[in-house]
């Protein structure tokens, strides 16, 4: 397992104390990601201060090592550590003790004195460097020159940087796609060959391999970059375009992201989420932020000066089977890429595309290709390769290993043709190597009628394997030990659920101009699975759900605030009351009208922000919220003309207040950092009417007390004014400090925007909570005050910051009651990942193969989405299918 891979990394080129811990990263990374519980198993146990046996690598101490970049791990971690990883993935025993002294000496060398970098230096090496000179005349530049110069610096450095970024993200993505596809096995092997009439390749040393290995050296070679991969279904296209992107990234990768830096980064990129009529360039930067977590003027910039390869996969998914006349958005996108050019606007622009050779032929057919890309076929296996994996699989005294022989007998018996089209991808292979390792008799599987067409006999025994998939994948992952196991007719009826609102979300993408993020044909995002449920009842309920949250938010600030009792709206409504209930009014209003959002929106990556900085941040905050808190209740004391409360409570209730609601807001943004914050129109762009409720919510507060004191209509209108306008500013900055990505962002879980969405609305909620709760003590005892704050805090975070949570928890509770779902949803779907049914790719979960997926799909929801599945999606209930 070794010798077909690079060694460890080498510890003896870390030049400093990050680098060493980078280095140990890397080893991890190497090793194959074994997790911490591995990690620590593997590193057996140690001595304690008190003789007492203890793990050498705990797994809170291994997370905290890892990424604790300032102080150098002790030798006895690092031996532990080292150790792990290599007996992880069994690394040659006698070559370890080789290894851990590279460590060690690695190690030692860092612990030494370093000379000073000035001592070391002769004096003209640290002379005052001379002024800059223009390019174009040579002459000094002066002040002007001075700041172009350093400006061009900046964007250089900017660049840069996001491109270190962009690239380590990519390189993470994709290597966690190639486990979800590989499942921990190597492929069959995978070969192309080339298209005569298309090549266009430098001329180059040595003959190119068509196999997985070569394909970086093939494309590096091309002239234009221009390449368009074709294969029939399971050949191997996204296989290999995964292995084009970690090749062409691998110089950075082994570099550490220092010298070896891209002048392209390779994305790969879902051709179902473009839509029709959408112009390229804009739509890719889009991409770049919601899988990557760019800045929107950092993705535009690095489409722009062409710093990007497009690695477009999945163009024959973009319309739908059976074919209905031309494919329409495959022409629409091919379109667009044959305009798409590099830099100088004279040439193609680099850029790689997949397609399966049906649907090539279709496009070829309309008169549509890529123009001016060389174009490669991916080769069905040979009986000889067939073998050979089944070997590598299945080797001597394995349990399957007298299976060989039968499916080897098959391959070369009367109906060996059609079994051989049958097994001639690597797909179909692994269908069949699942099945048999589930105890699947491989002459049941393979058994053809010799009389029968070929492609008949092939197509029969493919439905076999594919029936046969789902309960193989069932019974080879069992559920953790406490957990009653999956059963397959229960796997697959939920999963055909699925693959129908694939096809659903397909129909309604179609539809829609703007379809929102993950509503394509092969994506399952979380918060888009609530139309399983029923549509219009979801819908209707969550709209129920919001107006009760609501209304009970306002009814606890109207009890909280003690202003008025229900005698006194008998007599007549004054002024004052009249806009209070206004203000109640348009607030439940607007969380009706958000409760009836088609699409509530989930969305933010996953931070992994240190301890300290957290701290930090929420200090940080506490601090700049502590003078804005006084200076609001210094302000509330001269509108309310000092009547009801005097300038110790302002200033008492003021700092507290800003004491709180800074700790929350620079806690939440300790992960945000320079250009990948949000700017204040973007926040405001983004949710208007959520920091409208927001400010309505901030008036009511600001207008309590001044009832309370009988405050004038001068006073009144400044101090709901300014109250408005304050509440209103919190939610930007809030949005500001939740939205977008952090730079030590990691690749988000599909279930992670879901996750984080009712924490974002609780959060907005309680800390207009705290708020309340100041103007309640005012007239009522601390603990009805304390409780109607929590439950206003509560319900007004629901009703407001967890609008796709709510909608997605109701969808999923009736989906369970109907029996389409599992109530718990989400472990069934990571159970699926691990079972090889479905497959992480960024932020969404997919089918293991588009295949599987079609093969899935129950025939109800075939075509446009009518009839019986259109009628249970808008919310009539029509019992079970499939």
């Amino acid at each position: 397992m070794i010798a077909d891979r690079p060694g460890p990394p080498d510890p003896t080129e870390a030049d400093s104390v990050a680098d060493f811990v980078h280095s140990l990263v890397r080893l991890k990374q190497w090793a194959g990601e074994p997790s911490l519980s591995r990690l620590r198993s593997l590193g057996g146990q140690t001595a304690a201060s008190d003789g007492a046996m203890v793990d050498a690598l705990p797994k809170s101490t291994t997370s905290h090592v890892l990424r604790q970049t300032d102080r150098l791990p002790r030798w006895d971690f690092v031996r532990a550590f080292v150790t792990a990883c290599l007996r992880s993935c069994d690394f040659p025993a006698e070559l370890v003790p080789g290894e851990l002294e590279r460590w060690r000496a690695a190690r030692t060398a860092l612990t030494e004195p370093v000379t000073p970098p000035d001592e070391r230096m002769p004096p003209e090496a640290v002379a005052e460097p001379p002024a800059a000179e223009t390019p174009a005349t040579g002459e000094t530049a002066g002040p002007a020159g001075d700041a172009t110069a350093q400006a061009r610096t900046n964007d250089r450095l900017a660049a840069d940087h996001t491109l270190e970024l962009l690239s380590r993200r990519v390189v993470r993505e994709e290597d966690r796609a190639r486990k979800g596809l590989l499942g921990g096995y190597n492929i069959a092997p995978v070969s192309f060959g080339l298209y005569a009439d298309s090549i266009h390749r430098d001329d180059a040393p040595g003959e190119v391999a068509d196999d997985l290995q070569s394909i970086g050296r093939l494309f590096t070679g091309l002239r234009p970059q221009r390449l368009l991969v074709v294969g029939s279904s399971g050949s191997g296209k996204t296989v290999l375009a995964i292995e084009l992107v970690l090749q062409l990234l691998e110089p950075f990768v082994a570099a550490d992201g220092r010298p070896g830096q891209p002048q392209m980064v390779p994305v790969r990129l879902n051709a179902t989420r473009w839509t029709l009529g959408r112009p390229f360039e804009p739509w890719l930067a889009e991409q770049l932020v919601q899988d990557f977590g760019l800045a929107a003027k950092d993705a535009l910039r690095l489409v722009r000066d062409r710093r990007v390869l497009p690695v477009v996969d999945g163009l024959d998914e973009l319309d739908p089977e059976p074919s209905m006349g031309p494919p329409r958005r495959a022409i629409g996108l091919l379109t667009e890429l044959n305009r798409y050019s590099d830099l100088s606007g004279r040439r193609p622009g680099a850029v790689v595309v997949t397609c399966r050779a049906d649907r090539h032929a279709e496009l070829r057919e309309a008169g549509v290709e890529l123009d001016n890309a060389a174009r490669i076929h991916l080769r069905n296996l040979t009986t000889e390769q067939i073998s050979t994996y089944l070997h590598a699989r299945w080797p001597d005294r394995h349990p399957c290993e007298r299976h060989r022989d039968d499916i080897h007998a098959a391959l070369s018996g009367p109906g060996g043709k059609a079994v051989h089209t049958a097994l001639a991808t690597p797909w179909r292979l692994l269908l069949t190597a699942t099945a048999v390792e589930a105890g699947a008799d491989p002459v049941e599987l393979l058994r053809v009628d010799p009389r029968a067409d070929p492609r008949e006999g092939a197509a029969v025994i493919g439905r076999r394997l594919l029936e046969a998939y789902v309960p193989a994948a069932t019974g080879l992952t069992p559920r953790a030990a406490h957990s009653a196991p999956y059963q397959p007719p229960q796997v697959r009826s939920w999963l055909v659920h699925l693959a129908a609102h694939l096809r659903w979300q397909a129909a309604r993408t179609a539809e829609e101009d703007r379809p929102p993020p993950g509503l394509t044909a092969i994506d399952i995002v979380p918060h888009l699975l609530w139309p399983i449920g029923g549509r219009r009842l979801v819908q209707a309920l969550h709209c129920l759900c919001c107006v009760l949250f609501s209304v009970i938010a306002m009814l606890v600030f109207w009890t909280g605030s003690a202003v008025d009792s229900p005698g006194d709206l008998r007599d007549g409504l004054a002024p004052e009351e009249m806009l209070t209930l206004a203000l109640m009014t348009g607030w439940v209003g607007i969380a009706t009208g958000l409760s009836l959002s088609p699409w509530p929106a989930a969305a933010g990556g996953r931070t992994n922000v240190p301890r300290g900085r957290r701290v930090t941040g929420g200090l940080l905050g506490a601090l700049a919220g502590l003078p804005v808190g006084v200076l609001g209740g210094l302000a509330g004391l001269i509108l309310t003309g000092e009547r009801i409360f005097g300038p110790v409570f302002a200033v008492a209730a003021g700092g507290t207040g800003g004491l709180a609601l800074g700790a929350v807001i620079g806690v939440t943004a300790a992960g945000r950092r320079g250009a990948e914050r949000m700017t204040v129109s973007e926040a405001v762009r983004a949710e208007p009417v959520i920091l409208l409720g927001f400010g309505l919510c901030g008036a009511l507060t600001g207008l309590a007390p001044l009832r309370l004191a009988h405050a004038g209509p001068v006073p009144l209108a400044v101090g709901v004014t300014g109250a408005f306008v304050l509440a209103f500013a919190l939610g930007v900055v809030f949005k500001i400090a939740t939205g977008g990505w952090s730079r030590d962002a990691e690749l988000a879980h599909p279930r992670e925007a879901l996750h984080r969405n009712p924490t974002i609305g609780l959060a907005f909620g309680l800390t207009g909570g705290v708020a309340a709760f100041l103007v309640f003590v005012m007239n009522q005892d601390v603990v009805e005050s304390l409780v109607c704050a929590i439950v206003g805090g509560v319900t007004f975070g629901l009703a407001f910051g967890a609008i796709a949570w709510t909608r997605a928890m109701i969808g999923l509770a009736v989906a369970a009651t109907r029996g389409l779902l599992p109530l718990r949803l989400w472990d069934f779907l990571d159970w699926a990942c691990e079972a090889r049914l479905l497959r992480v790719t960024g932020a969404t979960y997919q089918f293991r193969h588009r295949e599987l997926q079609d093969f899935l799909t129950p025939p109800e929801s075939a075509g446009n989405g009518t009839g019986r599945e259109s009628s249970r999606y808008e919310g009539t209930p029509s019992g079970r299918y499939g």
